[in-house]
């Protein structure tokens, strides 16, 4: 949401532009590694109250963001608003899992991705928009309401979903052994590299878009965001279908299909670029890319977690883990043309979605 203030941010606090772009990057480490802590507590103190801790600290580092004095400051408040907002991702997936398996989790799971999926496209547009009445602190005034109100409907609307009795007990050394456990899970780390590296594709296409559609194929900034927004509802819409097909169809058949898609695509996109395609081709094929990432997402949450009942916090925090790693090790790649090929960009996507692919093939379809 406070993206487009970024330029304005920076000059206020007298600093770079790169040191304000930090700031992103804390959030994004917090979200990170803020899963991992967050998941195994869940396990042991329940849902409900790590979550009220959780979005407490929330909003009081957006506040305190709020009247930040330095950039050094913000980017430590932005860190902790990321390890705090890691809970909400990571315990809403765990409780979806208290509550529901099979197919009735995959239709559950699609709705809460739906969420996911609108975040990214509204925030910004809704962040320029309130930048017309207010400065970049305002919008995280707006931010510490938000938080406000989502505590308060936690703290009312939330009933607790792992009971006591099925609560870890051990303590650090029971999460770290829980880990250790599903590291050892072939079929569990199958799904979580396919997952992992499937999403690393998707933050090659958003870090490297911006300048392959606009510097080399000179889209507007306009035309950009009309682009991006497409490809936006393309992964909202798989999201939905793939719920709506749960049941129906057996959610391994609908990964496989979402992983060739990848991998198919990723290849017509090398081709496309090296041929010196319209932009029109490249951009149908993205969205081809963008929507495989939707049904991946959606199925393979619903089969990592089948047999993790026991270790819904820990499983939810390494599916969540994985793609912010090898997605921040990747994306920096796409940048290896310096803006004069696309090529970097597609040879990223592919080579993401056939790791992804063999993960599949190597760990889980041996392993049955």
């Amino acid at each position: 949401m406070y993206l487009p203030a970024l330029p304005t941010l920076a000059k206020e606090l007298d600093t770079t532009t790169s040191l304000a772009q930090v700031s992103l990057t804390a959030c994004l480490l917090g979200l990170a590694f803020g899963q991992v802590i967050m998941g195994p507590f869940s396990d042991i103190k329940g849902r409900k109250k790590p979550l009220i801790v959780a979005l407490l600290t929330y909003t009081s580092a957006s506040i305190l963001c709020v009247f930040a004095p330095s950039i050094w400051i913000f980017i430590l408040l932005r860190f902790i608003q990321g390890v705090a907002g890691a809970a909400g991702m990571v315990i809403s997936r765990a409780s979806i899992r208290d509550l529901f398996s099979g197919p009735d989790l995959t239709k559950f799971f699609s709705m809460l991705m739906l969420v996911n999926g609108l975040a990214p496209i509204v925030a910004p547009v809704l962040g320029g928009q309130l930048l017309q009445v207010v400065s970049w602190r305002g919008v995280f005034g707006v931010l510490t309401v938000l938080g406000a109100l989502m505590l308060l409907a936690v703290i009312v609307g939330l009933k607790e979903t792992l009971p006591v009795e099925q609560r870890k007990t051990g303590g650090l050394k029971e999460v770290l052994s829980t880990f250790g456990i599903l590291l050892k899970d072939r079929t569990f780390v199958g799904y979580a590299l396919a997952q992992g590296f499937v999403m690393s594709a998707m933050f090659a296409y958003i870090s490297g878009s911006t300048f392959v559609l606009q510097d080399i194929y000179g889209l507007s900034p306009q035309m950009f965001s009309f682009v991006f927004a497409i490809n936006g509802i393309g992964l909202i819409l798989a999201t939905q279908i793939t719920g709506r097909l749960a049941g129906k169809i057996e959610e391994k058949d609908l990964l496989v299909h979402s992983l060739f898609q990848a991998v198919v695509s990723s290849i017509l996109l090398i081709v496309i670029i090296f041929i010196h395609a319209p932009v029109a081709f490249v951009c149908v094929i993205l969205f081809f890319v963008v929507s495989s990432v939707g049904i991946v997402n959606t199925t393979v949450f619903s089969l990592a977690m089948q047999n993790q009942s026991a270790n819904a916090g820990s499983a939810s925090a390494l599916l969540g883990l994985l793609p912010f790693l090898l997605g921040a090790t990747v994306a920096p790649l796409v940048g290896l043309g310096e803006g004069k090929t696309a090529l970097p960009m597609g040879l990223v996507i592919a080579a993401c979605a056939l790791i992804a692919l063999g993960a599949y093939v190597v760990l889980i379809r041996r392993n049955k």
